[in-house]
């Protein structure tokens, strides 16, 4: 029996140390890219000139329009082309089935605010943010952008970015009307995106859908 016990002593210290040494990772880990973002990371009329605005998916509506979400994330992108800030919008998101169109409710929202087609690019294939950041540079070969996404994903965008070689800055697009408990569930669900994203970048390293290189700027 005494046996036993330290058996399970023992197996419980292991799995305590490891569970304060996962949290202690993960907060570490976020608060890595929680620092490295900060400078980064402008209002839109302080923001640098560049030349594309990297517009990151979000959930739609059940009619297939862009969500509250996505729509706050269009606005702002808009309203950085409107200001010339950017030459160009890059609408990046899943469009995985015939039924779920990301980048085409993005463009609907954006052409009903103003701006040219002609201005606005399509990823279909940015089903994740590694996907969207790794693709801005190997299909649509661009080396710096402005990425527009809420600021809780902001960090880890521009984290996936910069891993990738691109010079990126972003610009936060939130709105005081988010419900206090989704927010809050959108920070701690970050947290362990963080982790896999520095997975990603480090270790696992997958190659998202690619093909023939489509270049903004030719």
């Amino acid at each position: 029996m005494t046996v036993i016990k330290k058996i399970f002593r023992i197996i419980f210290h292991t799995v305590v140390v490891l569970g304060i040494g996962g949290i202690l990772l993960t907060g570490t880990l976020r608060l890595f890219m929680l620092i490295q973002a900060r400078p980064k990371t402008f209002l839109p009329t302080t923001v640098e000139n560049k030349p594309v605005a990297l517009v990151l998916g979000a959930g739609l509506n059940r009619d297939g329009t862009a969500g509250l979400v996505l729509r706050d994330r269009v606005k702002i992108a808009t309203e950085l082309y409107f200001e010339d800030k950017v030459e160009k919008l890059l609408m990046s998101g899943d469009n995985s089935t015939q039924f779920y169109d990301e980048p085409g409710a993005m463009k609907e929202y954006a052409v009903s605010l103003g701006v040219p087609e002609d201005d606005i690019v399509l990823d279909f294939a940015g089903r994740r943010t590694y996907d969207s950041c790794y693709r801005a540079k190997a299909i649509f070969d661009l080396n710096e952008l402005i990425v527009v996404t809420q600021a809780y994903h902001l960090p880890r965008a521009l984290f996936l970015c910069n891993a990738f070689d691109i010079e990126a800055i972003g610009v936060p697009a939130d709105d005081a009307n988010y419900r206090r408990s989704s927010y809050t569930f959108w920070w701690v669900r970050e947290i362990l995106a963080s982790i896999n994203a520095v997975w990603d970048v480090t270790i696992a390293q997958p190659e998202p859908i690619l093909g023939p290189p489509e270049p903004i700027f030719p």
